[in-house]
């Protein structure tokens, strides 16, 4: 008799601001750990506006620039759809709008905001949202949420997977580029949850020697 046993999936969580290309990296490479692995990926909004909007004046001209009014667009609109048509949509829209933010490098404009809710069958209204603070309390207490659990010192991506004893655990990570791809992505999750697993475990890190790769 075929096992008719249906197994649960393991959930992550996985904050994102749509500009940041780390973030971008990362989110590719566990959408191939949802093929390869038991896991849900569950999109959540954080910004990089929120994150640095009191030590903007600290940070070099061109961050200030980056980071300024137009970083809070796309995670606006992000947040905008997400409230009004659920979570369902959110994953989806990122990965509209990353796709011609990154992979064809054609930044955060207004044509692309538009080219991504057609996309998705999201009407076209909610780019107006992008320079609204109607869901700006929404937006933050989901970047909150993200970053409550790592802590103030890092930004995007943040990734939330289980633990030991069932406990959640967070890490601002991985960064890798360029995404890995097959056995490569499942061995990198494999090693994530085993370190999360490993009580008091915090960090491996070294220097980036190379930029994001969107091949």
């Amino acid at each position: 008799m075929a096992d008719t046993q249906v197994r649960e999936k393991t959930p992550v969580d996985f904050w994102f601001d749509p500009l940041c290309p780390w973030a971008w990296m990362t989110s590719r490479w566990i959408l191939e750990v949802e093929k390869l692995r038991d896991i849900e990926v569950r999109w959540h909004v954080m910004s990089l506006g929120v994150l640095n909007e009191n030590k903007l004046d600290e940070l070099p001209e061109a961050y200030r620039e980056m980071l300024g009014p137009q970083a809070w667009i796309p995670v606006r609109v992000v947040t905008a759809a997400e409230q009004k048509f659920g979570k369902e949509v959110t994953g989806k829209l990122y990965t509209a709008l990353g796709t011609r933010i990154h992979n064809e490098g054609r930044g955060n404009t207004p044509e692309v905001i538009a080219e991504a809710l057609a996309e998705v069958g999201l009407p076209a209204e909610l780019a107006a949202f992008g320079l609204k603070d109607t869901f700006d309390a929404e937006l933050r207490a989901s970047h909150e949420d993200g970053i409550d659990r790592v802590g103030q010192e890092v930004g995007t991506p943040v990734i939330s997977v289980p633990g030991a004893d069932g406990e959640d655990v967070a890490f601002f990570g991985p960064v890798v580029t360029p995404a890995p791809r097959g056995e490569a992505a499942a061995r990198l999750w494999d090693g994530t949850l085993l370190v999360a697993s490993t009580p008091g475990f915090f960090e491996i890190k070294r220097t980036r020697d190379k930029g994001p790769s969107f091949e």
